[in-house]
């Protein structure tokens, strides 16, 4: 009698292909039933050629758990070992206090994230100095709020410098973060300002009329659904946000001046426009142009250093960091995929004021317009 056939390499081929192989399928020719339990774990690369047929049912469990650890400093360069250890942190994207998640998106919650990067930190004393490495268009009233407070807080508790540097864009709530910190250095192009105040509000009542969709809401208060998209905007009810708005830009103002004393008050700085690096350098906005590396330098020699500095960052163990420049994806792959959003259909995600620079309509439907 013939050796019975071994179906286990089968089995690690046909399970791994389950999980998702980024390269090109086996040719597989299987009959019959095949059962596994237990565990399997795979620590390396795999590479596949050829196809593989199937004729039954696949059942495949996954474990997407985007906060997979703790944060953990990675080092992404060794320095010397009279240098300072500098913590790069990076502040990306729009900011929101909600979970960025879908595919493609690591789902962080930015305002959640940088407060437990700051937690980190804070509890590390072998980190003398940070690099804020901003680049951010603004995002929620709140949310920018609540992040520039976090790190007015911890450098009261920790006296250590903070360098901002800003990259493609600094603006609005973006800004107002680097504002706190002890110096604020921008890139010649970058984009700095944006210091106003906006919420996205349409009236849809017309289109969606077209598809015979005819809106019934059963309300107590008359302006509880006040910028719906459902219904025009009432002249009254235009002003009250309006007041709200004008309220949360004089907040704006107030703690931008008050962080950096040497900003003119020239109004035009905070109608909401941007300047290159050049002119937010002449008008106070940030202290000097540079690129990333002045900024870590400049934390440095704040912080001490007599030579070239250690720098790490702060990651979980699904996300990687080999350079000072690595992004954490926060942005889900499907609105790179599909950048058309239709404004106010996203009801889930309600209406935000925003410190943010806005000039294009997907950042409406990302913030909930």
């Amino acid at each position: 009698m013939g050796r019975r056939p071994n179906h286990w390499f089968t089995v690690l081929l046909l399970s791994l292909l389950a999980v998702g192989c980024r390269h090109n399928p086996m040719r597989v020719l299987m009959q019959g039933t095949m059962g596994m339990s237990g565990d399997m774990a795979m620590n390396g690369s795999m590479n596949m050629t050829g196809d593989l047929g199937m004729d039954g049912t696949i059942v495949t469990s996954l474990k997407t758990d985007n906060r997979a650890s703790r944060l953990s400093r990675v080092v992404v360069r060794q320095g010397e070992a009279a240098g300072s250890t500098i913590a790069i942190v990076d502040v990306d994207g729009l900011l929101l206090n909600r979970n960025m998640g879908g595919l493609g998106s690591m789902g962080e919650n930015p305002v959640a994230l940088f407060r437990e990067k700051l937690a980190a930190i804070e509890t590390d004393p072998s980190i003398d100095g940070v690099v804020l490495r901003i680049n951010s268009p603004g995002g929620g009233v709140t949310a920018s709020d609540i992040m520039t407070r976090d790190l007015h807080d911890f450098q009261m508790r920790r006296e250590i410098p903070v360098v901002a540097c800003l990259m493609d864009v600094g603006a609005g709530g973006g800004y107002l973060l680097a504002s706190t910190a002890n110096r604020v250095i921008a890139h010649p192009t970058t984009l700095v300002g944006g210091l106003g105040v906006i919420l996205n509000s349409y009236n849809l009542q017309e289109t969606m009329a077209q598809f015979n969709v005819i809106a019934r809401p059963i309300k107590a208060g008359n302006k509880i659904d006040a910028a719906s998209p459902i219904r025009p905007l009432e002249p009254d009810e235009f002003e009250m946000l309006e007041s709200l708005a004008n309220r949360f830009h004089r907040r704006l103002q107030q703690q931008v001046r008050q962080a950096r004393p040497q900003v003119p008050p020239a109004d035009s700085l905070f109608d909401g426009r941007v300047v290159a690096g050049d002119e937010a350098l002449a008008a106070g906005l940030v202290d000097r142009l540079g690129y990333l590396n002045d900024a870590i330098a400049e934390a440095s020699n704040l912080a001490g250093g007599k030579a070239q500095a250690t720098l790490v960052m702060l990651r979980r163990d699904n996300d990687r960091a080999h350079t000072p420049l690595d992004v954490t994806p926060n942005l889900p792959l499907q609105s790179a995929l599909l950048p058309l959003n239709v404004p106010g259909l996203e009801r889930s995600q309600l209406p935000t004021f925003l410190y943010c620079w806005q000039p294009e309509t997907s950042l409406a439907a990302v913030s909930g317009g």
